[in-house]
């Protein structure tokens, strides 16, 4: 890089120059960004020999930092722009993505508004969804996205998918296969879609095919999970369960049921009928709402 694109690096990051006494150039880099090689190259770039010349490029670096933050904070925008007086008059539903996120974010960083950030974290992740699918280093690599602010952003996700749970409600009645999947897509969908994991749950009904409980059995790696029926067993006897629910997502989105999945069924379904639970189906779930399979539709657990 030449002096000016160090300026305007340094700037950028809010990187300074300072002098010591005994007469050594040290940097205020507070998120380390720079390298020891880097920190000596660019003191002998900026050509700083001595505290005038720390001086007078730290004042550069300052003024060109002032150039770069030239933004009107949310605060300072007119009211008819800001997303929480937006939100107030015309309610959440019509705000846009972006202002809705910005009003989780709360600030923005040094050069961006909290919205800039916001729309920055949509074209990087692409939607909602892929929030949620990312971890919380990887929010954190967007400039002026710390970990309080990628907290709140996975702590809102998890909010919007509880309040979705809230409406599928236990005791309700499955009567048969497209209950069981509206049941599953309504319950499990939200959590199981986008994870990298594959996880294996069931849920458990009483002798009128009401709904319990939900049980998650196993979290896997990216293409298996293990299962064994003793488990189900333990777990049915104990809440009394005439009959369980098989459910477990593909990450790969493809919800085709393997060779594995076909045998730890039929696995199941023999362990379960000698103690007289009944297995009333095994929904695979992948990334979409209509990618599913149901073992029962399908004719897979005779």
């Amino acid at each position: 890089m030449d002096k000016e694109e160090i300026i305007n690096y340094l700037a950028t990051h809010r990187i300074y120059p300072i002098y010591s006494k005994r007469g050594n150039v040290f940097w205020r880099d507070k998120n380390s960004l720079l390298s020891e090689e880097e920190k000596e190259e660019f003191i002998k770039i900026l050509g700083i020999y001595n505290s005038e010349d720390c001086t007078k490029i730290r004042e550069e670096i300052k003024n060109r930092s002032k150039e770069i933050r030239k933004y009107k904070p949310i605060k300072h925008w007119i009211k008819d722009e800001r997303p929480r007086e937006l939100l107030i008059k015309n309610g959440p539903e019509n705000l846009n993505l972006s202002k809705l996120l910005a009003i989780i974010l709360r600030t923005g960083s040094d050069s961006k508004s909290a919205e800039e950030l916001a729309k920055m974290l949509l074209n990087e992740f692409g939607s909602l969804r892929g929030l949620d699918r990312a971890d919380i280093s990887q929010l954190c690599s967007i400039p002026g996205i710390g970990i309080a602010k990628a907290v709140e952003i996975k702590a809102a996700l998890e909010i919007g998918k509880r309040l979705y749970r809230e409406e599928v409600e236990l005791g309700v009645k499955i009567k048969g296969p497209e209950d069981a999947i509206l049941y599953v897509k309504d319950y499990y969908a939200p959590y199981l879609r986008d994870s990298n994991k594959e996880i294996f749950n069931i849920i458990l009904l009483d002798y009128r095919n009401k709904v319990i409980e939900n049980v998650e059995l196993s979290k896997g790696s990216i293409n298996a999970s293990i299962v064994d029926p003793k488990e189900i067993i333990r777990e049915a006897t104990l809440k009394s369960a005439s009959s369980v629910i098989l459910v477990h997502n593909h990450p790969s989105g493809d919800t085709s049921p393997s060779r594995d999945d076909i045998e730890t069924t039929k696995q199941v379904v023999e362990a379960c009928k000698i103690v007289g639970i009944k297995v009333l189906d095994h929904i695979i779930l992948g990334r979409n709402n209509n990618d599913y399979i149901s073992f029962a539709e399908l004719g897979l657990l005779k």
